[in-house]
């Protein structure tokens, strides 16, 4: 009994160590499972906002430059040279009479034969110009500025050759009947009008045969100038003019072109609008996206 006893005591003991390491692991194994049966929350990013730029409009209107600076610059000068090259030979004019001492102040006429119309110019005129005995003012100022006027010329018509921008200023073929389409519309003409314009690039036709007509009356003037300036010394050209008194009545008659052509030119400018005058001083002109499309499309 005592051996037995003892064995089973042993055994007694060794079953309580057992149970005791076994529930120590079931303990662990407890105090273990909480953390494996966690769900595991995946970190959830918030996206930064997304700063959207506002939508840029497409343009209606473009830019385009349609002068270069020195047609620009050639243009603003020539205008009140001009201008003072008429008034000073209106001065010189007043002061001459053909025949002698008949007609005066009044030798060119408009008429046919023996008929006259008219004879430039009448005597209110003359008042209005403060002209009477302004002879010798008006030599100085034309002898003064024909050398601008000359040299701003030849500056132009060198510029246009040098440049090719004659290209789009000398007529072409079919500018004469476009001059006249766009003459008929202007006068707001209906047949022309339910036609529109005809097709055109920087000038139209009517442009380019007015444009192109000034240089060479620039040119004619400058030569018939020259024959009255010096008949004697350049005899040889005021021979081939037709003499003295035909080269005075040519350049004459040239500068009533050059009256004429300042006239209709500063009416066409007003009803072109700003948008026209204000390329001619910054180079520029606003256009329409479509409307630039279409001349595009044109060409």
């Amino acid at each position: 009994m005592g051996r037995w006893g003892s064995l089973l005591g042993e055994g007694a003991d060794l079953d309580e160590v057992r149970s005791g390491e076994a529930g120590v692991e079931r303990e662990e194994i407890v105090a273990r499972e909480p953390a494996a049966r966690e769900t595991v929350v995946p970190e959830t990013v918030v996206p930064e906002p997304v700063v959207r730029e506002p939508a840029v409009p497409e343009p209606e209107m473009l830019l385009v430059e349609k002068h270069s600076r020195a047609v620009r610059w050639m243009h603003w000068i020539n205008f009140p040279v001009l201008t003072i090259m008429i008034w000073s030979g209106l001065l010189i004019y007043w002061g001459d009479s053909i025949p002698p001492y008949q007609h005066a102040h009044q030798v060119y006429r408009v008429g046919i034969g023996n008929w006259t119309l008219v004879r430039l110019f009448p005597d209110w005129f003359w008042k209005i110009l403060n002209a009477p005995f302004q002879l010798t003012t008006g030599l100085g100022y034309h002898f003064l500025f024909m050398w601008v006027f000359a040299i701003n010329g030849i500056a132009y018509a060198a510029y246009l050759a040098v440049s090719g921008e004659w290209r789009v200023l000398w007529p072409k073929r079919r500018s004469f009947v476009d001059a006249v389409w766009v003459t008929l519309y202007d006068l707001h003409w209906p047949a022309a009008r339910r036609r529109g314009l005809p097709e055109q690039g920087k000038y139209n036709g009517a442009q380019r045969i007015a444009y192109s007509a000034i240089v060479l009356m620039g040119a004619g003037s400058l030569v018939t100038g020259l024959a009255i300036y010096k008949p004697t010394q350049a005899h040889w050209l005021t021979s081939a003019l037709g003499g003295y008194e035909m080269a005075r009545w040519l350049h004459f008659w040239l500068t009533m072109g050059f009256c004429g052509f300042f006239l209709v030119h500063v009416g066409q400018v007003v009803m072109a609008g700003w948008n026209n005058f204000r390329s001619m001083v910054s180079g520029a002109e606003v256009q329409g996206i479509e409307d630039r499309e279409s001349r595009i499309e044109r060409r």
